[in-house]
Formats: C-alpha cells, structure tokens, sequence
C-alpha cells in the first residue's frame, strides 16, 4: 500500500523526519533523553547522538539537558525544539493532504496481495 513519509533536508547533509520528531515528541513526554530513546527502543547512546545531532542542526539547542545530581538528571525541549516539531507536524500534514488522491490512485493500480 503506498504510503508518504515526510523528510526533510537540512544544511550540512543532516535530516530530521518521523523518527527524530518521535524522538524529540518522547523527550518532552518522559523528561529524560535516555527513558525517551528506550520508549521508541533504542539504546542510550543512538538516541543520545540523535539529540547531539539535532541541536547542532540549529542556531540554538532543541533538547536542554540538565546533569545528575541530588534530583537527579533531566531533559527538557526549548522553546526552539516545540517551534520544530510543530512546523514538521504542518508540513506533514499539508504533505498527506495534497498528496491523497495520488496515493489513492497508486493503490487502486496495485495488485491484491
């Protein structure tokens, strides 16, 4: 069945798309980028270079991390990091509404399976 999946193309050859969105969207939800990653089942050390990644992509970082200590560590999305996800979740959206009719066309072409 065809689908769409929205990825979009940044400077220095870097990309942000469904996965690093769901990412970022588990960071906000769990408060931690290593309960994050293990949620979408990667381990601490992908979804850490993801972050690093991500926040070097953009004038200022995405993810704000905070040390552990007494209260222990956390994690947390900037204001940036929020704008981010919401300007993808638009795009994509736009993407799939536009794109509708010539996904329905696609698979009525398509053999049963």
């Amino acid at each position: 069945m065809p689908s769409l999946s929205v990825r979009i193309d940044l400077d220095g050859g870097k990309r942000i798309g469904p996965g690093k969105i769901a990412l970022l969207k588990a960071v906000d939800e769990t408060g931690s980028i290593s309960a994050a990653g293990r949620s979408l089942g990667m381990s601490y050390r992908r979804a850490w270079r993801l972050i690093e990644e991500l926040n070097g992509c953009f004038r200022t970082p995405l993810v704000a991390a905070q040390t552990g200590g007494k209260s222990g560590g956390g994690a947390g999305l900037t204001a940036l990091g929020k704008s981010v996800i919401a300007h993808y979740i638009a795009i994509d959206h736009k993407a799939h509404k536009a794109a509708a009719r010539h996904l329905k066309a696609l698979r009525a072409t398509m053999r049963d399976r």
